[in-house]
């Protein structure tokens, strides 16, 4: 088959460098432009970009010219990791301009027509784009992937929300350094500290998930009804976000019943075949010490989510960790596989 043409918006920052390795043999997509804003443009990519992954650039990615972040790309669709106040403008002019924006910034996530999208989870939620289509006059649209922390709790919550209904949760998170890019965090700042990360942090959790778990009902999403707390922090991790998480839920189930939840949870785009998407998609590891970030963010390539062992919880009814990969189930990955959902149903061609 003719691979589609894939245009990286924020080619040269962390996400984008995770998008472009993830595509370097995708059997569907190859990257045939970049973009970046700044002192960047101009440059071949080779120069323009800090090169930070323990995999080659790629010779053809490397040789590209670095273009102005403009709707002028010769590309079939784009993925975008524009930072969000980049992301608020851009994104809509290329949207506008006829091209499908899959998109990692948080800029978009919560407007009325947006996906947020999980395809093991709301791929129906691509019914919105059609109200796209017409606020944009063509057949460009946007669809977002979640916060990365918020990946990470709502794929377990899905399967007890499926199984249980789930009523309040509480979770708190030790976030990797590389979720605020490169360089990141100053390393006097976080060695030999944990860093609170903030209201913002905390907002994105508390909502994104009644979005991603609730339903579009043909004008707008209805909020699925779950009280959500979080708690957010930096800690000195390369990659791998690992989340606390205590959860009610609306039916009684014992302990063996949640982990059972867990372990059988059947992700609704496996019969699609899709080259990114984890088999299964929760990992269940029953060892009291796991999961790790070390040991575990790289379970499936970096697409699985990992739950440690399920025990009662005194206040709420059980509790769990849960890692998951932040720049690759998290962001790059996500995004990937939302652009392979989109293929699939034939809304990019």
């Amino acid at each position: 088959m003719k691979k589609l043409q894939v245009g990286i918006l924020g080619a040269t920052g962390t996400v984008g460098q995770r998008m472009i390795q993830l595509l370097a043999e995708h059997p569907w997509f190859e990257v045939a432009a970049v973009a970046a804003s700044g002192s960047s443009a101009g440059k071949p990519y080779r120069e323009a970009a800090h090169w930070l992954l323990d995999t080659p650039l790629p010779p053809l990615v490397a040789a590209l010219e670095v273009q102005p972040c403009r709707p002028h790309l010769d590309c079939d669709f784009v993925l975008s990791s524009l930072p969000s106040d980049v992301a608020k403008v851009a994104e809509p002019e290329f949207a506008a301009a006829g091209f499908p924006v899959i998109s990692n910034a948080g800029t978009h996530r919560m407007t009325t027509d947006v996906p947020l999208l999980i395809p093991e989870i709301n791929g129906d939620h691509v019914a919105a784009i059609e109200s796209q289509h017409a606020r944009f006059g063509g057949k460009g649209f946007i669809v977002t992937n979640p916060n990365c922390s918020t990946i990470g709790l709502v794929i377990p919550l899905a399967a007890l929300h499926e199984s249980f209904g789930v009523e309040a949760v509480h979770v708190v998170t030790m976030q990797a350094l590389s979720g605020a890019g490169y360089p990141g965090v100053a390393s006097l700042d976080v060695i030999d500290n944990v860093i609170p990360i903030g209201l913002d942090e905390e907002h994105k959790m508390e909502t994104e998930p009644l979005k991603i778990l609730g339903r579009w009902d043909g004008a707008g999403f209805e909020p699925a009804d779950i009280r959500v707390s979080a708690m957010t922090h930096r800690v000195h991790v390369r990659d791998g976000h690992l989340e606390a998480c205590s959860v009610k839920l609306a039916r009684a189930a014992s302990a063996e019943e949640v982990t059972e939840a867990f372990a059988t949870f059947t992700s609704k785009i496996d019969e699609l075949e899709l080259p990114t998407a984890p088999k299964p998609v929760i990992i269940v590891d029953d060892r009291i010490d796991r999961p790790q970030p070390r040991l575990d963010r790289d379970r499936s390539r970096g697409m699985a989510v990992v739950v440690g062992p399920v025990v009662p919880c005194p206040v709420l009814d059980y509790k769990f960790r849960l890692l998951s990969h932040n720049t690759i189930r998290g962001a790059a990955g996500a995004a990937v596989l939302n652009a392979e959902l989109l293929y699939r149903k034939g809304l990019i061609r």
